[in-house]
């Protein structure tokens, strides 16, 4: 909370409304949550004139009562009611707490024009029994009846309720730093408070002595006062403390947290005789114990700072005070500490003993050492008003604070360009006289020095931009489109071959699985085409998991067999992992399997169940869409570990072996599954080729269908080289489309249907010049493989 009446000792803002210079201040950067007025209307100081019993009641009392501007009657129930007594009188048309309003009335039979208020029904203390019994406010003042009785209450203020940003450091914390921010934003000077006072010739050395044993305090000072008076605080600063929360306790307890809340530097104060004449600031010992201020046993560590008499511990450095140095009534003389601590250490020791207070938020901030001087100093002048204190010469210190100025240096068209707007150097200037901050301009060059009491601004043009900005006004910036380079994103390398292969696949139907890299015994073994050397776990969790496979094929069964036990019938599935050798070589693999029905029902009613040529399909699909389709090839092999003999074949790219397809062998799996494996890191090192574009034909494609009766040692692919040999330029397509073994066609036969796709992107063929090519392809096919046409 913020207190305009305490920032207006500071900056001259009487003519400002509350509500609009909030708003100013939260375009600027720092968010107002909440403007809380605490006056009271239609409340006035009254003074009672006369008192009479009331006649129908023995508790009551009728009032004639003087508010300035009229004598009104008020019944009023309070013991102490009494002639001459100046009083707070509410008067019609008052909203008490809880939206109580008062307005004129009659009280068995008597009429009453107000009401004569206690401050607990005001909501200005606690409504206890002490405070309920001693009934009406009786005002010792000087003011006239009919004078505002806010005044008198000071409640005549206007608070701010505030939510900074954790990177704006402490300044807005305190009403000196609040100050500064509101006389910016209204181009106003701050004024300080009076910080001078008298010294006596007798010197704090000669009594107390400071030793500062760790690098977690590098700025200590100290005074001494004596001859304190405990008594009340002032008004002014009674009711400063209330609006901010705090409840007032005496003069010097109340001057420390008065001047904690103007400069933002916390102090404390020590009895000097329970102190005694040594200040020793150092570390925590391991499990040293202390009792608190709040009577608390608390238990430190040597994370945490203690000061020290020398021998017992008497605060907890930036946290809370001992008791066993605590000011009481009995206090005479007073060593003052203004000190700076290390945050981060306060910050983790308030969490740890759960201590987080007023003085340790402060401390965990960071301070400004300015402050730290200036602070002391006004509690010495404040002690010596309010306290009769008289203080000692001389001061304490110990100095190891950095104190090298944050200079920063730049060009208008920097600032500029980091905001976007348009500035001149007398924009500049304007905003850095605004700022309070010192500077210069040579050549163009600003050289500007950032005050002390902002820490949470480092020396770089980016931070002093960010000032000049909020205060120029950031509705003054111009709304643009960003321009800079911008380019497609893409996976790349690796990465993106495997993201196409992926996608690819699953537009095939396939759905990826993830399994283990680890298999059993049994798995190593299967499909080990590579006779790769395998390793083998020394500690293994699992049996089932003791060795680093080489394949993933042994991984898709291990899946198939799981699922097909769970009634689970068509199974397309692939996975995309590395493996690894003994040498732990990785190899990049991608595995497809595929089982039972491919297509459930196709366009004529159909169900396509899934063979060699189906995952075949897909494989040369995938490797076509890749770029790799013309480079590509099978090779039929019977010797692959763990495949049908006769269903098998290697997958060729430049005559490069990159991977194996077939059929999985009877002995491992009695049902039809089919299976590829390709090596990425073979497949990327192939640099396919950029994808042509190719305009689609204008003119109709005419299609032949031919079925060839062959050996069974002739494979499929030496058919389709050779009919795309003789099919000339016309021939555009050639697709399995038929694969039969039975009746009528000899054992050692099998016939495969190709359908042929003829176009011309230049005419329309015709039926004649069709035929001939067709004629020809039939005529060099079954003349180079011994074979015939199927015609039933």
């Amino acid at each position: 909370m913020i207190s305009l009446n305490w920032c207006s000792d500071y900056v001259d803002i009487k003519n400002e409304n509350p509500n609009e210079l909030a708003v100013k201040i939260t375009k600027a950067g720092v968010n107002v949550e909440k403007v809380v007025n605490q006056r009271i209307e239609n409340l006035v100081i009254g003074q009672i004139k006369s008192v009479k019993k009331h006649s129908n009641s023995d508790h009551l009392n009728i009032c004639i009562v003087d508010i300035g501007t009229d004598t009104v009657q008020i019944v009023c129930g309070a013991p102490n009611v009494k002639e001459n007594l100046k009083v707070l009188v509410a008067l019609p048309g008052c909203i008490l707490p809880g939206d109580f309003e008062i307005k004129k009335g009659v009280i068995r039979g008597e009429e009453s024009n107000g009401m004569i208020c206690a401050l607990f029904e005001l909501g200005l203390e606690e409504k206890t029994e002490e405070n309920y019994a001693k009934g009406i406010e009786e005002l010792n003042t000087d003011l006239k009846p009919g004078t505002d009785a806010n005044i008198y209450l000071g409640t005549d203020d206007v608070l701010y309720e505030l939510d900074i940003h954790k990177h704006r450091n402490n300044d807005c914390y305190y009403h000196i730093g609040f100050a500064y921010e509101i006389a910016s934003i209204l181009s106003k000077k701050v004024k300080l408070p009076v910080t001078k006072y008298n010294e006596e010739k007798d010197k704090i050395d000669n009594y107390v002595k400071l030793d500062v044993k760790t690098d977690k305090c590098p700025y200590y000072l100290a005074k001494m006062v004596t001859g304190v008076t405990i008594k009340e605080s002032p008004d002014f600063i009674k009711k400063r403390l209330n609006a901010y929360g705090m409840r007032s306790i005496n003069n010097v307890v109340d001057i420390s947290n008065y001047v904690m809340l103007e400069y933002g530097q916390p102090l404390h104060f020590f009895d000097k005789e329970k102190l005694g004449g040594t200040i020793l600031v150092r570390d925590a010992k391991e499990k040293e114990e202390t009792i608190t201020l709040d009577e608390e046993k608390r238990i430190l560590s040597k994370d945490d700072i203690v000061i020290t008499n020398g021998k017992d511990i008497v605060a907890i450095g930036g946290v809370m005070g001992s008791l066993n140095s605590d000011i009481d009534e009995n206090t005479k003389d007073i060593v003052i500490e203004s000190a700076i601590f290390d945050p981060v250490s306060v910050r983790y020791t308030a969490a740890k003993l759960n201590l987080k207070s007023e003085a340790s938020i402060r401390f965990g901030k960071g301070l400004s050492y300015e402050y730290t001087k200036e602070a002391i100093d006004r509690a010495c002048y404040l002690l010596e008003k309010y306290a009769d204190a008289k203080v000692l010469s001389g001061m304490l210190i110990h100095d190891k604070i950095d104190k090298k100025e944050k200079i920063v240096t730049f060009k208008t068209n920097e600032v500029s360009t980091l905001l976007g707007l348009h500035l001149t150097d007398k924009d500049i200037k304007t905003e850095l006289d605004r700022l309070m901050f010192d500077y210069k301009l040579e050549k163009d060059i600003f050289k500007v020095t950032i005050p002390q009491r902002r820490i949470d601004i480092d020396p770089n043009v980016n931070d002093i931009a960010e000032e000049i900005g909020r205060l120029y006004g950031y509705e003054n910036l111009d709304s643009t489109l960003p321009i800079v380079p911008i380019k497609r994103g893409v996976y790349v390398g690796n990465v993106g071959l495997r993201k196409d292969i992926s996608k690819r696949l699953r537009s095939l139907g396939l759905s990826e699985i993830k399994t283990y890299t680890l298999v059993s015994d049994d798995m190593i073994k299967m499909f080990n085409y590579n006779n790769k050397p395998t390793v083998a776990l020394p500690n293994p969790m699992s049996s089932d998991k003791a060795n680093i496979r080489v394949s993933l094929i042994s991984s898709l069964i291990n899946s198939y067999n799981y699922n097909k036990a769970r009634k689970v019938d068509n199974i397309n599935i692939y996975e995309i992992a590395k493996t690894y050798d003994d040498k732990y070589n990785e190899d990049s693999l991608v595995a497809g399997l595929m089982s039972g029905c491919y297509i459930p029902k196709t366009f004529d009613g159909n169900v396509l169940n899934t063979n060699f040529y189906t995952i075949k399909g897909v494989v040369e699909n995938l490797l076509s869409y890749l770029g790799y389709g013309k480079r590509l090839s099978f090779n039929k092999k019977s010797d692959i570990k763990d495949m049908h003999p006769g269903v098998a074949a290697e997958i060729v790219i430049d005559n490069e072996v990159i991977g194996i397809i077939g059929k999985v062998s009877p002995s491992i799996v009695k049902e039809d599954v089919f299976v590829f494996e390709l090596s990425l890191d073979k497949l990327y090192n192939k640099k396919a080729a950029a994808l042509a574009f190719e305009a689609a034909s204008k003119y109709p494609d005419i299609q032949k269908d031919v079925a060839f009766i062959i050996d069974k040692s002739i494979s499929s692919s030496d058919i389709e080289k050779e009919i795309k040999k003789n099919g000339s330029k016309i021939l555009k397509e050639v697709k399995v489309f038929d694969l039969y073994e039975g009746e009528k066609i000899d054992t050692n036969k099998k016939s495969i249907a190709y359908n042929l796709v003829f176009n011309d992107q230049d005419k329309t063929l015709t039926e004649e010049e069709v035929d001939t090519v067709f004629r020809n392809i039939i005529n060099k096919v079954t003349s180079k493989f011994k074979c015939e046409i199927r015609d039933k």
